[in-house]
């Protein structure tokens, strides 16, 4: 039974059968081929040296033939065939010098035809043996050994021949190979069958989490694989569940992405599209309404640019085709210049934005307008976060060969479980708070770029520190323009 279903299986299971329980089977039957060789050598060498032992004792029987006449030896011979007491398990045949049979131990008249290879072998052999093994005309299997005798002058008087069938001699090799081949047989069903339960145990887990991946693909975040076992597959179905898990997590912040840069472009094209309304009804008899209105476009346009501005950033680093134009710049002025964009802003929130100034920083290789970015970035979070009446810190310092920034907020913070996911796209550790969420992720990337760093430092309720470093520009440097890509 688990033969016929481990037949049916197919993939793994069909290789791992071809290629182990095949090669198993390929070797016991080797294994049960040799063992019978040698079984069937062993009992036939038995034979053989029953018949050699046999054979030897004409050494004694006719050890003073040489001094004797041909009728002495007649007479010897006919008395070592009759009282010959293996007369059952063997034949004896009596030669006389001439090769003519002159007596046998079966009674029977001899059989002159029956071939005696032996008898030809122990006549040219100088120890006069001579040994066959073959077929009689009959069919029958037999072993024979021939000894032959000669005088002291070396003439051939005659010769005896024992034969032995070996027919019960092949039904017992018979027995054996059957034996053999019943307990190979036997090794190879145990095999199948551990062979079943085993691959059991291994694609049933594997169905279950292919028909689990197959889920997953299809966008159940929710599917789950039950662990069976600690080992490989259990480590696997952990990895694939792990998998889930961070896919369904990624879901919910692409859809929040969607849905939080769907709310940031409509604030400010619901504004426009409100005002230009507005402007429209009021032609230009309202000059006071006009001037507020195309200020207001104005800005919300310019923030509409930056969203959109954004996103394509986003896009290019997603792709890795972010180019960064590289120059000697005065990192100072950029981050001067980042400040001073946000005292409107800060005073107008009654939040106050603090800078102390170095004197002075060596200059840096660097993207102008991303490092600005990265700066601005940084700020306007600081702001996002800080409560009215919050203090936001700007610093720097050259230290070692690196110059770090240093922004810091009394803010609302970070919670400890939210830190180190929110240099990750989409992610926003506050859903209330405006943005897209990859600010940060940007941020990071373009520093990456610039073979520096962002760092992060919070605690909630207490404040964020955010840490960006960049090397100075060494003195051997190459301060000539060049294009860096992601």
């Amino acid at each position: 039974m688990a033969a016929g279903k481990i037949s049916n299986m197919k993939g793994i299971a069909r290789r791992w059968l071809l290629n182990s329980v095949g090669m198993i089977m390929l070797l016991l039957i080797i294994l049960v081929a040799i063992l019978s060789l040698v079984i069937r050598g062993s009992i036939y060498s038995g034979i053989q040296a029953s018949l050699d032992g046999r054979s030897g004792e004409l050494t004694n029987v006719f050890a003073d033939y040489g001094r004797r006449s041909p009728a002495e030896f007649n007479a010897v011979a006919r008395a070592y065939v009759e009282n010959f007491p293996e007369k059952e398990s063997m034949e004896l045949m009596v030669f006389n010098s001439s090769g003519k049979i002159l007596i046998t131990s079966i009674g029977f008249a001899p059989d002159q035809t029956q071939p005696m290879p032996d008898y030809q072998l122990a006549l040219s052999d100088v120890e006069g043996y001579g040994t066959w093994t073959g077929s009689l005309t009959s069919g029958e299997k037999v072993m024979a050994v021939t000894r032959v005798i000669r005088n002291n002058n070396g003439s051939l008087v005659g010769a005896i021949r024992y034969v032995v069938s070996l027919e019960e001699a092949d039904k017992r090799v018979l027995s054996v190979i059957g034996m053999l081949a019943g307990g190979g047989m036997l090794v190879i069903l145990l095999i199948f069958t551990s062979s079943y339960f085993f691959l059991k145990s291994i694609l049933n887990p594997i169905r279950q989490i292919g028909a689990t991946a197959r889920r997953i693909a299809q966008g159940d975040f929710e599917a789950r694989i039950q662990k069976s076992n600690d080992d490989e597959l259990g480590a696997l179905c952990d990895t694939i569940n792990d998998m889930a898990v961070e896919l369904g997590t990624a879901e919910r912040m692409k859809n929040d992405f969607i849905s939080s840069v769907s709310h940031e472009l409509r604030t400010p094209l619901t504004a426009i599209k409100g005002w230009a309304e507005t402007i429209v009804e009021v032609g230009g008899t309202d000059q006071a309404t006009f001037s507020r209105g195309m200020g207001i476009i104005i800005r919300e346009s310019e923030r509409l640019s930056g969203i959109v501005e954004e996103l394509l950033d986003f896009s290019r680093m997603q792709s890795g085709r972010m180019s960064l134009t590289m120059e000697k710049i005065d990192i100072l002025a950029e981050l001067g210049e980042a400040v001073y964009m946000f005292s409107d802003r800060a005073r107008s929130e009654n939040k106050f934005l603090l800078y102390d100034e170095p004197a002075m920083l060596s200059p840096v290789l660097g993207d102008i307008n991303r490092l600005r970015q990265v700066f601005v970035n940084i700020i306007d979070n600081a702001l996002k976060y800080t409560e009215e009446g919050g203090t936001i810190s700007v610093a720097a310092q050259e230290e070692d060969g690196l110059i770090r920034v240093t922004i810091t907020d009394n803010g609302c913070g970070i919670p400890a479980e939210h830190l180190p996911n929110v240099k990750k796209k989409f992610y926003k550790a506050n859903q209330t708070i405006r943005g897209s969420g990859i600010g940060l992720a940007l941020a990071d990337e373009i520093m990456r770029l610039h073979n520096g760093s962002l760092e992060i430092e919070s605690h909630e309720n207490i404040g964020t520190a955010v840490t960006i470093t960049i090397p100075v520009l060494s003195e051997t440097g190459d301060e000539r323009k060049q294009e860096i890509h992601a």
